[in-house]
């Protein structure tokens, strides 16, 4: 179990949460997807999915047959390449069977992510992108509770382009502000379908949601992730959609978010923080 004096991720640079009041908007493929771009552009990263009951990374990643390991320092991450440029860790790789429910009482749930945030050993990492399920409950005040001693860069809100969704993606932007969480923008998610043979855009949900939810709470627009067939297919078997496909809609997108959200606002923190 985790040590009560244990410090909270003592080598991780910048942390990143992404964060929805509602299921199914694709929280856990856009932190996938932001992990693997801000390794492509050549950071270490960790990628942490506390999505106790629904815990999908590892099988985006490919990882679903990995285990963790110990070491003297802690449970080990499981890695996506040799190079160890991008850790992984997940409910999902402590389970016997994959196929075995998470019933879990709020109390241990608590205890779980506790020990996920003291006790990897995520060695030096430049960001570490945290997936948490949807709400506002047991898990992300457990996370807020646990991070008060370190600095949480920001959080990424991902909602799709539908009212009833945008509703509760409005909700945690005010639990954002109540927490004192940096938001660092909002993603609209599933916005549109790009057809495989011509890559015409259909708007099939509604349009725009996301961005007006972001003018009106007066936080940044990330920008529109399409439902692309070749990253729903990318995710099911594994594959790095963002150096497979680095010339679509979707790829083009998570580098904008990248460079212009969270790379550029951090250099414009340290900036700040050397004047």
């Amino acid at each position: 179990m985790a040590s009560e004096n244990a410090q909270i991720l003592p080598n991780v640079k910048r942390i990143f949460l992404v964060l929805s009041g509602k299921g199914g908007v694709g929280k856990s493929t856009v932190s996938t997807q932001l992990a693997l771009t801000l390794q492509n552009c050549g950071f270490k990263v960790g990628l942490l999915d506390i999505d106790l009951c629904g815990p999908s990374i590892p099988r985006m990643l490919g990882l679903e047959n990995s285990s963790v390991h110990q070491c003297a320092q802690g449970w080990v991450p499981v890695y996506t390449t040799p190079d160890q440029t991008l850790g992984v860790m997940s409910v999902g790789f402590l389970l016997a069977n994959k196929d075995d429910p998470v019933v879990w009482r709020g109390p241990k749930k608590t205890a779980m992510i506790k020990q996920f945030l003291t006790d990897v050993y995520w060695q030096d990492l430049d960001y570490l992108i945290i997936d948490t399920p949807p709400g506002t409950s047991d898990e992300h005040i457990s996370v807020m509770e646990n991070l008060k001693s370190v600095r949480c860069d920001g959080a990424i809100l991902v909602t799709t382009p539908q009212a009833v969704a945008v509703g509760d993606v409005r909700r945690e932007l005010t639990f954002c502000r109540k927490t004192g969480l940096n938001v660092t923008g909002i993603l609209e998610n599933m916005c549109g379908y790009v057809c495989p043979h011509c890559s015409e855009c259909t708007n099939i949900f509604s349009y725009g949601g996301g961005e007006s939810l972001a003018e009106m709470g007066k936080v940044p627009f990330l920008g529109r992730i399409p439902i692309d067939p070749k990253l729903t297919k990318a995710m099911e078997c594994g594959e790095n959609f963002i150096t497979s496909f680095n010339e679509s809609v979707a790829t083009q997108t998570f580098i904008s978010i990248v460079k212009n959200f969270i790379i550029q606002q951090e250099e414009n923190i340290d900036g700040s923080e050397n004047q």
